[in-house]
């Protein structure tokens, strides 16, 4: 992991196309901002592993069977 100090309103650039800009440092809270194209899809990391997780059960639950009947035009 890279480890940088940054101070308010100091920024660092991740591609060509993203900037985090610390805006606010309250106690032991940081508020950033995040520039970024609107195609790059940004979480919070507990919400993006919360989705992780869902998408991990749905494939689970998932009949082969039935995918195969919707790609050959059958129905179960």
């Amino acid at each position: 992991m890279l480890a940088l100090a940054r101070k308010v309103n100091e920024s660092i650039v991740i591609g060509n196309d993203v900037e985090v800009t610390i805006l606010e440092i309250k106690g032991d809270q940081i508020k950033i901002g995040v520039n970024a194209p609107k195609s790059v899809p940004i979480y919070r990391k507990e919400l993006y592993l919360q989705i992780q997780e869902e998408n991990k059960q749905a494939v689970a639950e998932v009949d082969p069977s039935a995918l195969q009947g919707l790609f050959s035009g059958k129905s179960k």
